[in-house]
């Protein structure tokens, strides 16, 4: 996993601008804090920072081969979890290779089978090449967006970068924000394409960009397709299981230490309990971690998003498979700091995220990497095997909305709690809402034949895989990356996710319950609790000393009358930071929470606003 950048610039010379691609290649050195380079020639430049977890010493980049028409250049963040398969291809075909890395596989593999290299690569990978043979630079994102890739045409070529900060950090791209930047931003809608940086956009996952004199052209490679199901429910739950069990081998591979993130939920325990099943055959014992707020068991309140505490369930999945099992004591102190919120800031290069749970998420990450480099996860699973209670609840299921905005509270899917009444009315936060949802429902394709709710649950999946997900992913991402920690998430294998998609919903939801192919696919496995257990959300601090943190905070900035407040109604907030902090609910922390990172994103990145 590493951190990758670069500039093309068809109309100059770039061996003179190495200053500028090393600033931007810095930018992400927490991403590959084991080491980085730049590689320049002509028109294009690239920069890599490197997280080694394979071959660690043959694996460095930038990564470049010699041909009689010019030099093929690459940078690559990520892992190809079959490229020893790809490798031995390759070496049949007359390739030799100087390296073990995954990283060499890709490059031989785009020199023999040119773009498309992205069909046969299991894994997530974000990577950029360079070919001096004809002067093109091609962009390839995996097929489920697990990396991040973004992306700033200029006048002349293009800008790119893992983060938004690498491209920010080059004299061409100004940091500004318009009113559709600030619709994205304040709306959990997380568009597949959209960055809410002006100029800038994401390369979209399973895609390959190609940048030449021309211009921008763009493949789409891989997408949710629909087919028949003809698969009956003991032949389903057997692939399901192979497919997650090769999934999970696959992704063991590494030459640093490795772990497991586990809750104590099904997701991460199917994980944990393939992975020690794995890991037993080579001799090795699994490590696992989980995380826990100080005090949270004695204070812990049960509600509707979280029904159980995770550590008790944690603790028997461990001792079930024999688990060096570590808890992670987190103070809930530390998720209110001012260091660690300007942490989750920079690492998201934008203000609004999931509260607290990302601090958590970010301090866990900290302490998993310690003890790993890799860690395994559990993350993905309720979108692809319906796990959310909206799969499952008829109103929310048909509403003519994406299902999680149906599900939550107003104010916490338009997260404009806060913001200047005149603000809010010019982003008019609904119709864009609507239309993004009409957009994306439009792209779903019906299967004929089929029964109006099994159509909607396609259509509830094909949203949940491109546009849910991809936040959780992002999530993930940012926070770990921001350590070097490299989580890897088994449920995003795009071989799962092409079976599951066209499983038809009387078999997904053949018992009653949620997850009902992944409870069968590994009830054999798991400690009956686990198997029993109802589905509970990621840990919130639940006390009220947390929220008074939150409120102090907030007082501060309104007796400074900080920047923040030309976005936000300080009448609002002053009534939200007057209220006794054990009355505040989840929508008010949620305001709270989003008016402090917008304090932190506008003194850090001091963005241009283009609002009314």
């Amino acid at each position: 996993m590493c951190g990758i950048t670069g500039w093309v610039s068809y109309q100059q010379d770039l061996t003179t601008a190495r200053p500028i691609v090393e600033e931007m290649t810095a930018t992400m050195a927490d991403r590959g804090p084991d080491g980085g380079g730049v590689w320049i020639s002509g028109h294009a430049a690239l920069g890599h920072r490197r997280l080694a977890i394979i071959d660690i010493e043959g694996g460095a980049q930038p990564m470049t081969v010699e041909t009689p028409d010019g030099p093929v250049a690459l940078v690559y963040s990520g892992e190809a979890y079959n490229f020893a398969e790809l490798r031995e291809q390759l070496q049949a075909r007359g390739h030799r290779f100087r390296s073990r890395s995954d990283t060499e596989v890709v490059l031989r593999g785009y020199l023999e089978w040119g773009e498309a290299v992205a069909e046969r690569l299991t894994g997530m990978w974000a990577f950029a090449i360079w070919d001096a043979r004809v002067q093109r630079l091609s962009l390839f994102r995996d097929p489920l967006g697990i990396k991040p890739l973004y992306l700033m045409p200029t006048v002349d070529g293009v800008l790119f970068g893992s983060e938004p900060k690498a491209i920010l950090a080059n004299p061409r791209a100004r940091a500004a924000v318009g009113m559709d930047g600030l619709r994205e931003l304040f709306t959990m809608i997380t568009d597949p394409a959209t960055a809410i940086w002006d100029g800038m956009r994401q390369v979209e996952p399973g895609t390959v960009l190609t940048v030449n004199r021309d211009g921008l052209r763009e493949r789409r490679y891989w997408q949710l397709r629909t087919a028949e199901h003809s698969d009956d429910l003991a032949t389903t739950i057997s692939t399901v299981r192979e497919l997650l069990r090769d999934s999970v081998r696959r992704q063991l591979v590494a030459d640093v230490p490795l772990g497991v993130l586990l809750s104590g939920g099904l997701d991460s325990s199917a994980i944990t309990v393939l992975a020690a099943e794995e890991l037993r055959h080579s001799g090795e014992q699994a490590r696992t971690f989980t995380v826990e707020l100080a005090g949270q068991r004695e204070k812990f309140v049960a509600d509707e998003w979280r029904a159980t505490l995770d550590s008790p369930f944690a603790d028997q999945v461990a001792a079930h498979i024999g688990a060096r099992h570590t808890a992670i004591m987190l103070d809930p102190a530390e998720l209110t700091a001012p260091q660690t919120r300007e942490a989750v800031v920079r690492a998201r290069d934008f203000p609004l995220g999931f509260g607290d749970s990302d601090a958590s998420l970010y301090l866990l990450s900290r302490a998993v990497r310690a003890h790993s480099t890799v860690a395994l996860s559990g993350e993905s699973a309720d979108e692809i095997f319906g796990g959310y209670r909206w799969f499952h609840h008829p109103v929310l299921r048909d509403s003519e909305t994406f299902p999680w905005m149906a599900a939550m509270p107003h104010t916490l899917t338009r997260r404009a709690g806060l913001l200047r009444p005149d603000l809010t009315r010019a982003l008019e936060l609904d119709d864009y809402v609507r239309d993004r949802y009409r957009e994306a429902v439009a792209r779903v394709e019906p299967l004929p034949g089929a029964s109006p709710l099994d159509n909607r649950l396609r259509q509830l999946s094909h949203l949940h895989i491109t546009r849910f997900l991809r936040a959780m992913l992002d999530r993930k991402d940012r926070m770990s990356m921001a350590v070097g920690l490299e989580v890897r998430v088994p449920f995003c294998d795009h071989r799962l996710i092409d079976y599951l998609y066209n499983v038809p919903w009387s078999l997904q939801s053949h018992d009653g319950r949620e997850k009902s192919l992944l409870r069968a696919a590994t009830t054999d496995l798991l400690p009956r609790s686990v198997v029993e257990r109802v589905k509970s959300h990621y840990p919130i601090a639940q006390d009220a000393a947390y929220a008074e943190a939150l409120q102090r905070r907030a007082a501060d900035l309104l007796a400074d009358d900080h920047a923040v407040l030309e976005l936000v109604d300080a009448a609002a907030a002053r009534k939200v930071v007057a209220r006794a902090p054990g009355d505040l609910d989840l929508p008010d922390r949620a305001a709270l929470e989003q008016f402090l990172d917008l304090a932190v994103w506008l003194d850090l990145y001091r963005p241009a606003l283009h609002t009314i």
